[in-house]
């Protein structure tokens, strides 16, 4: 994959700011071209009252436009100060749809993980999942979390021999080629699995340039495979986790719980995701 042009999704959240900061770092460091997607929550079931129907709308309407210029003249002034090539988006309809639609036609996806102290960051239910399943293109997930002070100097790649871990991996080839320590760290599903050990991933990775360690993870009883994973991404000062998305199907990942849905739920480093 070449990161030629970038598409970071830009809403009404106090977390938007830092996605278009990393999003043009990300830029620079591929001389790549990017794209401003501003799609909002399109859900309009707030209270309202009988007589003041009228009035609510047009003040919601004035609101929403004037935060959408506000976004727009944010985004394109810290592009400029960067000296990057970048375009506005700001189509209507559905808020997923709308975002697939555009998501196809970029190399790679910057979305924000879901903050449950900020509304503005709540776009539709299961946004960032369903870009994600939909899309059929990789993405950064940032954590709304901290701040982003390095990005991919040491990389954890969790491998339990999947589809959507081999893709992954190769997605994220173009971000881990500057890296100072790469890991590959085997994840099996089930004790029996036949999946290549981390040292088969490594040696693959060596003929692509890039030195990567390997590592299983120990098996503890009781503890979930996302909670081991969020443990060593703070022992090791990981930087970027690159995953796998929802091998399972989605239904089975939220009724029993799944390494997708932990890390989107308690991510605390950039996730590169592919399904």
């Amino acid at each position: 994959m070449n990161c030629k042009t970038l598409l970071v999704h830009l809403d009404d959240s106090t977390h938007s700011a830092a996605r278009i900061e990393f999003a043009l770092e990300l830029a620079g460091r591929h001389e790549a071209h990017l794209i401003g997607l501003y799609v909002v929550c399109q859900d309009l079931t707030q209270p309202i009252f009988l007589h003041g129907e009228r009035a609510w709308l047009a003040a919601h309407e004035a609101q929403r436009h004037a935060n959408l210029e506000s976004a727009q003249a944010r985004f394109m002034a810290a592009g400029e100060r960067a000296g990057r090539s970048v375009e506005w988006r700001a189509p209507g309809g559905p808020a997923v749809e709308t975002a697939v639609l555009h998501a196809r036609h970029a190399d790679l996806l910057i979305l924000g993980q879901y903050d449950p102290d900020d509304p503005s960051s709540y776009i539709a239910r299961h946004f960032v999942e369903d870009v994600l399943m939909a899309s059929g293109r990789p993405a950064i997930v940032l954590p709304y979390a901290g701040t982003v002070s390095s990005f991919a100097e040491s990389v954890l790649i969790a491998w339990d021999g999947s589809r959507e871990s081999a893709r992954a991996m190769a997605d994220a080839l173009p971000l881990i080629k500057r890296a100072k320590f790469v890991t590959v760290m085997t994840l099996q599903r089930h004790p029996d699995s036949d999946a290549p050990a981390g040292i088969d991933v490594a040696a693959w990775l060596e003929r692509h340039s890039i030195q990567a360690g390997f590592a299983a993870t120990p098996k503890v009883a009781g503890v979930p495979t996302g909670a081991l994973l969020l443990n060593m991404l703070a022992d090791h000062h990981i930087d970027l986790l690159v995953m796998g998305a929802y091998g399972h199907t989605r239904v089975q990942e939220r009724l029993l719980g799944g390494v997708t849905r932990t890390m989107l739920e308690s991510m605390t480093v950039p996730v590169l995701m592919s399904h």
